[in-house]
């Protein structure tokens, strides 16, 4: 059952009661990510995310680790373009602690300058990893390419200049900015009351106080259908196709899940089938969309040798026009609908899934998105919607081209 409140200094409570599971997951999401910062804060809410863990002024870095570790319980975060959400998972009967904990770290993390400096050295590390991971790499080269110039084509990590040159005075402004109760929504799922939630909230949250966040309206990012190679000595070529896609709150949504389930979603998608399966081409290849708040992007992904990029690339197009030109066959598109829909419900098994999908669409659409809803408007979806979203989204803008790895645009030609 799902309940939503808001405390007087204005954060936003959502929990989903499930008595039939053990456990209950905690989501204390900030809104507020890497498209909030300007360019000399680029990488600083990642690095925040990081600096939370490190202590406060009640417990050590070390001991934050050891209370949820003794009860086998999860501490964990991520920073995303749009949010920073710090989650924990335990057994129904840890909430409280888990809860303090989370608590603490919001409201009286150390920021200390050493613990800066330090942190910033391993940010940079964990920006040396990805970088040497190509096949991940390549998906923020992308977002680089069709969103030039606009915060949401930067990488969330931030580069090893931007977060070697942050200071303390930064993380401590943009904490004091952003890391506020009415900037705030905590999610909670599993076995456990939504007046429990409220009482430990009004307990340990309630005296934190509002500030005013500063307002954000960027110019919205506007597509560029570019071409862009970027050679690097690597055993494979990465190849990703990219296509305008449709903002989170947007009822296409439902639309464009179904169209990536048939192109690239599964082992019996017609990218799988067709370039991997028939041809040999490639290991990898699958298609994925992701929505923002005024933005989305539809990509396709390959890992292709040399030898096999020109038609790899050339297949890959040529299904993005199949699913325009014709209708797609009753049993295909009912297949794909029970792919999703079974995927879906699968994902509402796990207590962490059902928070995360609970802090998303408060922060996102500012309600609860049921069930029975996703059902019905999977359901709905017919082969015209998605060839006409398709036509809308891969052919008004054109396809932007990312290539990674031994080769040079003049080779692709």
């Amino acid at each position: 059952m799902y309940h939503k409140s808001i405390l007087t200094n204005g954060i936003r409570v959502v929990t989903e009661e499930i008595p039939m599971f053990s456990s209950v997951a905690i989501g204390f999401w900030v809104n507020v990510g890497s498209k909030r910062e300007v360019p000399s804060e680029a990488g600083i809410s990642h690095l925040i995310e990081h600096l939370l863990f490190k202590g406060t002024h009640q417990r050590s870095a070390r001991e934050i680790a050891e209370i949820l570790d003794s009860v086998g319980g999860q501490l964990n975060a991520f920073t995303s373009k749009e949010y920073t959400c710090y989650y924990a998972k335990v057994l129904a009967q840890h909430f409280m602690l888990a809860f303090d904990v989370l608590s603490d770290m919001f409201l009286n993390p150390k920021l200390s300058p050493e613990d800066t400096e330090r942190e910033k050295k391993v940010v940079q590390e964990e920006i040396s990893m990805y970088e040497d991971s190509p096949d991940e790499l390549v998906h923020d080269l992308l977002a680089q390419t069709v969103w030039a110039n606009h915060p949401l084509g930067r990488p969330v990590l931030g580069t090893r200049d931007s977060v070697a040159n942050l200071t303390s005075e930064q993380i401590h402004s943009f904490f004091q900015r952003f890391y506020a109760p009415n900037n705030l929504v905590v999610a909670v799922a599993g076995n456990i009351k939504h007046e429990q939630v409220m009482a430990a909230c009004e307990k340990l949250l309630s005296p934190a106080t509002p500030v005013p966040i500063p307002t954000f309206d960027p110019s919205i990012p506007q597509f560029r259908a570019d071409r862009k190679f970027f050679t690097r000595n690597l055993e494979q070529v990465h190849l990703c196709i990219g296509a305008p896609g449709v903002t989170a709150e947007d009822e296409k949504n439902y639309v464009i899940d179904v169209a990536n389930s048939i192109l690239g979603g599964g082992l019996s998608s017609r990218l799988f089938q067709h370039i991997r399966e028939d041809q040999g081409l490639a290991y990898s290849v699958y298609s994925y969309h992701t929505a923002y708040e005024d933005s989305g992007l539809f990509a396709v992904y390959a890992g292709l040798s040399k030898d096999n990029l020109k038609e790899g690339f050339r297949l890959a197009h040529q299904e993005l026009e199949a699913i325009i030109q014709n209708p797609i066959p009753t049993t295909e598109l009912n297949r794909a609908k029970q792919q999703v829909l079974g995927s879906f419900f699968l994902g509402l098994e796990n207590t962490t899934n059902r928070m995360i999908r609970l802090g998303k669409q408060e922060l996102t659409l500012n309600r609860f998105v049921s069930p029975e809803e996703v059902k019905e408007k999977i359901i709905a979806v017919a082969s015209s919607d998605i060839q006409n979203l398709c036509a809308h989204l891969f052919g008004k803008q054109g396809l932007a081209t990312v290539v990674l790895g031994p080769v040079t645009e003049e080779e692709m030609v």
